[in-house]
């Protein structure tokens, strides 16, 4: 299930939003003291987070994982894209995404493909 870690939404400026926002809004946190800057979204059929750090660097697959955890159940399967190259939207040189279809578990390989 997609939620979103309430203390540590943006409340004031710009970019601010309320609890009643439900999943949208954005969020600040660190993990292990990298500062972090997430977008979350859940509207048109889709669970979107968008990832940047606020250190000029993209954000690891350890991190990417640990947000997952944060915004989604253990259990759940989010996807990062790779669409075709005519589909590519660079609004941010170090910014990262996970999609998940609202309320669905996306088929994946069979496990001892993966990894």
């Amino acid at each position: 299930m997609f939620h979103v870690p309430n203390e540590y939404r943006v409340t004031e400026g710009y970019y601010a939003s309320k609890p009643e926002h439900g999943c949208n809004g954005m969020f600040r946190f660190k993990l292990d003291d990298a500062p972090f800057q997430v977008v979350a979204s859940d509207g048109r059929g889709w669970e979107h987070v968008s990832v940047t750090t606020t250190n000029k660097r993209t954000p690891t697959w350890e991190e990417m994982v640990a947000i997952k955890d944060i915004f989604w159940d253990e259990n759940d399967c989010v996807l990062q894209i790779h669409p075709p190259k005519k589909d590519y939207v660079n609004a941010h040189p170090y910014c990262l995404h996970l999609w998940r279809k609202s309320g669905k578990n996306l088929a994946t390989p069979p496990r001892e493909l993966i990894g």
